[in-house]
């Protein structure tokens, strides 16, 4: 048997080496986290800006989209007193009530005190009282039908002073104006009254016999001895029907009535003479109540069956107006009585016979709120002069209602649908923010904003694509590089220029020579083409071994020349062309033969100046996308014995599309969202066409325009926030719906 011995390792030999562990050095560790979380922190810092942003806007409207807040402010005691009619101060601390005795009481609201109290009636204490009494539409005015056939009309003053903190309110009566009426003595029927400050006034009632008597007092001051003249005159004239109520206008210029029968009677008034009554049919059922509302020009009319209308003259073709029926409420479950209109704005109060009493709004057709009233057998009703609050009178008592109303003029109809505003024709989208008075109504529509917003996006793409896309692809895949490394930094250094610039130069430059040349312009659309087909059909003919001397691109200047040429030529022959072809005079040409009216500063104007905004956006990444399409693809095409430019639009082209569709995209959200250049380039109209002669007034530059004077909290002031809201939506809905389109566009060319 052999034996093994084991031979041990020599003392001296090394021990088996074990592969080094690389470890990476703490502070790029510590470096890498630091970016991490700046990064994260950043994007999640834009991310709650913007919630943020949107949530401050959303606040910001929410109060437009609530209605009415009604709520009791105590009730007062008046004794036996039976109310006729009742007015307050704007401050809501003293009400005025006209009494069926014939006095007149001021009443402290706060302690329910008479404070002043006056016999209005003359004659003697006890004599003929009032039969009917009502407060006078807009104005601090009383007035009364007496049982001897007088009207009554009173004026009110408040004057307001103050005891070092304490507010003062001390009511002064004025002189009555007695009118009479009935030279028999005999109670009248329906009856009106107006007075101005110098003391002249018209009364109109009918008498018991029917027909209608106009009273009319004149009041003539000497200048030099302050003298003053009173003078009397008297109209009598036949009424078709008997009246249930009538209302007279502050100008004393047209007088309203309405009749059992359910008529609307309109007589226009020259002087104290009546004219031709207009009449027309208000319904089935008797009209009720009647009321003015601010500016005298729509009538609220109340009906038997509850029906609550609002009328207003409509001009006709032969210049006449014609009451007409432009709105309609829900109706109330009883016989419309009581109507106090606001006068502050177009809003309305009214109350039926069941006790319901309902706020209404004329413009916008709301009803903010509808509930029981403090007393259901009312006889008066007064809408406070700040729209913050109402009296209601009734046998004996007062009541106060506080009116929380902010903004009633809002509705969905109004800011986007039509709406029939005093004095137009048809409903119409409307946006005029300011008036010159109270008696203005707020025409708030966004529609023409939302239109002059993508009209003006629409052209300037016109423009800014083609040029930005064909430009980009001609640069990426035909042009010499010599050449690209000056193109595109020029074209991006485009993007620098400041929008403000820009429209300070298509205002106040570009605008009046686009007037001048605007027949050159319908010739360079004409001839331009025509020409550069030309041109290159003569560089395509010219022999190979020619062509060949000049590095791809520098054909550029050729066209370049040709078209600077042809657009000289054009301008050459503009006055020619315009007298051959025009008549002589290319914007009434326009005008007579396509109805498309021509403003200086219009839509063409702002497509060339934003559009030379969008270009240079569209071009960047348009070109980065067509420089980043894999070489392969083209050389294996171009192996394949594919042309040049079917390489480009068979491979080039779709495989770029999601990047050209996010440039198109990126270039849309910079011109929807453009403010000087369509507030200096487009005369800031808000007209509602898509006359690309004619101006608009996008949503940007209208928060522009209008946002430094919106009183903070008013209805235009969230308006504009909610314009602002829109624009945000809109511009987020457009580049939603291209990050998907352009998803799916990569996914679909992916495997090319």
């Amino acid at each position: 048997m052999e034996a093994h011995a084991e031979i041990p390792d020599p003392p001296d030999s090394p021990a088996p080496s074990r592969p080094a562990r690389f470890r990476t050095p703490r502070r790029r560790l510590w470096a890498d986290r630091a970016a991490t979380w700046t990064v994260t922190g950043g994007g999640l810092a834009i991310i709650a800006s913007i919630l943020g942003i949107l949530f401050f806007i959303v606040i910001e409207i929410y109060p437009m989209l609530r209605g009415a807040k009604i709520a009791s402010g105590g009730e007062i005691d008046l004794g036996t007193t039976e109310v006729g009619a009742v007015i307050a101060d704007e401050h809501r601390s003293h009400a005025a009530v006209l009494t069926r005795d014939g006095h007149v009481r001021v009443v402290d609201l706060e302690s329910g005190k008479v404070v002043r109290e006056r016999r209005i009636l003359p004659g003697e204490e006890g004599g003929s009282g009032v039969v009917d009494a009502r407060p006078v539409p807009g104005q601090q005015l009383l007035s009364a039908a007496t049982a001897d056939g007088r009207v009554v009309a009173i004026p009110f003053a408040w004057e307001v002073s103050f005891d070092e903190d304490r507010r003062v309110v001390d009511a002064t009566i004025g002189e009555p104006a007695v009118f009479e009426m009935d030279l028999e003595g005999r109670p009248v029927g329906a009856f009106a009254a107006r007075i101005d400050p110098e003391g002249a006034g018209l009364a109109a009632a009918q008498l018991a016999d029917g027909s209608l008597v106009l009273v009319a007092r004149e009041v003539t001051v000497n200048l030099f001895t302050e003298e003053r003249t009173e003078s009397w005159s008297r109209t009598e004239t036949a009424t078709p029907e008997t009246f249930s109520v009538m209302v007279l206008d502050e100008d004393r210029l047209n007088l309203y009535a309405g009749t059992a029968s359910g008529k609307l009677i309109w007589w226009s008034l020259a002087g104290t003479t009546p004219g031709p009554p207009q009449i027309l049919d208000a319904g089935d059922s008797a009209v009720s109540a009647l009321s003015l509302l601010i500016g005298d020009r729509s009538l609220v009319v109340g009906h038997e069956d509850g029906a609550i209308a609002v009328w207003f003259g409509v001009r006709q073709a032969d210049d006449s107006f014609r009451l007409t029926r432009i709105r309609d409420f829900p109706p109330h479950p009883g016989p419309v009585r009581l109507l106090a209109p606001s006068l502050r704005d177009k809003g309305f109060f009214a109350q039926d016979d069941t006790g319901r009493l309902g706020l209404y709004y004329s413009t916008s057709r709301r009803v903010l709120w509808t509930g029981p009233s403090p007393i259901a057998d009312a006889t008066a009703i007064f809408y406070t002069p700040k729209a913050d609050g109402a009296i209601v009178g009734g046998a004996g008592r007062l009541a106060s209602l506080e009116v929380n109303n902010r903004h009633p003029e809002i509705s969905f109809g109004s800011l986007f649908g039509k709406i029939w505003y005093e004095g137009y024709e048809k409903p119409e989208y409307l946006w005029q923010s300011t008036g010159g008075t109270d008696d203005f109504e707020p025409k708030l529509s966004l529609t023409p904003l939302l239109i002059g917003t993508l009209k003006g996006t629409i052209y300037s793409l016109i423009l800014a694509i083609p040029l930005g896309v064909l430009g980009a692809m001609y640069t990426s895949q035909f042009l010499h590089p010599s050449l690209k490394r000056y193109i595109k930094p020029i074209v991006e250094i485009m993007a620098a220029l400041p929008s403000v610039v820009l429209g300070f130069l298509a205002g106040l430059w570009l605008a009046p020579r686009v007037e001048k040349v605007l027949p050159a312009i319908f010739l360079v659309l004409l001839i331009g083409p025509i020409a550069v087909v030309l041109v290159g059909y003569a560089w395509r003919s010219l022999p190979l071994s020619f062509r060949q001397r000049f590095a791809a691109g520098w054909e550029t200047l050729l066209y370049m020349v040709v078209l600077s040429i042809t657009v000289a030529l054009c301008i050459w022959a503009s006055p020619r062309f315009e007298a051959a072809v025009f008549g002589g005079d290319i914007q009434a040409w326009l005008l007579d033969v396509t109805g498309l009216a021509y403003d200086q500063r219009n839509a063409v104007v702002v497509g060339l100046a934003m559009g030379f905004a969008v270009i240079p956006i569209i071009f960047s990444i348009a070109e980065d996308a067509f420089s980043n399409v894999p070489r392969n693809l083209t050389s294996g095409s171009l192996a394949l014995g594919a042309n040049r430019w079917q390489t480009v639009t068979r491979v080039v082209l779709p495989t770029a599309s999601p990047g050209i569709f996010s440039a198109i995209m990126i270039g849309f959200g910079r011109a929807i969202g453009e403010t000087m250049i369509v507030l200096m380039a487009t005369g800031n109209t808000p007209i509602m066409d898509w006359n690309p002669f004619n101006g608009f007034r996008t949503l940007s530059a209208n928060i522009a325009v209008e946002i430094p004077e919106a009183p903070h909290g008013a209805t235009l002031y969230r308006t504009l926030f909610l314009a602002a809201l829109l624009l945000f939506v809109l511009t987020f809905a457009i580049n939603t719906a291209g990050d998907l389109v352009r998803q799916r566009l990569r996914k679909r060319y992916a495997e090319l």
